[in-house]
């Protein structure tokens, strides 16, 4: 039986550890070719070392598998354009791309500086937006020379801080937040071409979740990364070519699809503020809560 990404070459940014290691280490198993991005820097993304990355794509290749280093930052338009641009030069194309990569700048609202907030936006939204956009012009390319569609994949990476929202995380969370509505929308934009858009919520324990909270030793097993990875492969996959426009949550135990947003309770429009404030109440009473971390009800 053949590997489930034989042939398939594949981008994983923020590839040097956690989640986004595993990821790498699973679709070379399953016959990837893998360029394996990463500045090597802290969880608030200060300081670059190459070296973690060279030890997953010296694992890779160890193990018999194809992969090479990229050191580029993918939150700016000209090092995501090199990224893709190595990948076809050393490849010949492009089939999947990942995008993992981020840091934390964790911070009450009332605290949070200015560049807490733009340094996590600017590398989780554009270092999702950037790399999708230059892989997005290589598969419509593609596609006009084939005259037909393509066979590509866009799996992001979102968080439950985003998807239900998380104290202290207003900078992650919204940044997230717009990483699944990117997803989705994406999704619908590039269907017509062949290439599917999904995203991934992690549950992991990493050095970026590690000052969250206390976890015991069986939460650690159940949020080891690479429980998260299996789905990651699937979605890259030939055989996920009809799966697009997903939020999927992987990790902790459990896969589960989270629902979008949906329209609740409604009434018609009210131009007098204070009958309809009446009437928003009694909607928003009837509605279901908003979710907690577990994606259940808060109480």
């Amino acid at each position: 039986m053949a590997n489930l990404c034989e042939g398939r070459v594949a981008i994983v940014t923020g590839a040097a550890r956690g989640v986004g290691r595993e990821h790498a280490l699973l679709l070379a198993k399953e016959g990837a070719k893998v360029v394996v991005n990463d500045l090597g820097g802290a969880v608030d993304g200060s300081g670059t070392d190459k070296t973690p990355a060279q030890n997953v794509v010296d694992e890779i290749v160890a193990d018999g598998g194809e992969a090479v280093v990229n050191g580029d930052d993918v939150s700016s338009w000209n090092g995501a354009k090199n990224m893709i641009d190595q990948t076809l030069e050393t490849y010949g194309k492009l089939d999947v791309l990942i995008n993992n990569a981020g840091i934390l700048r964790d911070r009450m609202l009332v605290n949070m500086t200015e560049e807490e907030w733009d340094s996590v936006i600017q590398v989780h939204l554009k270092g999702t937006f950037a790399p999708s956009r230059h892989a997005a012009a290589y598969w419509r390319g593609v596609s006009k020379e084939i005259d037909g569609p393509v066979d590509g994949r866009i799996i992001n990476t979102t968080s439950t801080s985003g998807i239900y929202g998380n104290l202290g995380q207003t900078n992650y969370g919204a940044a997230k937040a717009g990483i699944a509505a990117f997803t989705v929308i994406a999704a619908r934009e590039l269907r017509r071409i062949g290439v599917t858009v999904n995203a991934i919520s992690p549950s992991a324990y990493t050095r970026m979740t590690d000052s969250l909270r206390e976890y015991t030793e069986e939460e650690i097993e159940w949020r080891a990364p690479s429980w998260v990875a299996p789905a990651v492969v699937y979605l890259a996959s030939a055989e996920a070519h009809d799966l697009s426009g997903r939020v999927i949550q992987a990790g902790g135990g459990m896969v589960a699809v989270c629902e979008g947003w949906r329209r609740g309770a409604e009434i018609e429009q009210i131009a007098d503020p204070s009958e309809l404030g009446s009437h928003l109440r009694e909607m928003c009473e009837k509605v279901r809560k908003n979710s907690g971390m577990d994606g259940m009800e808060l109480d």
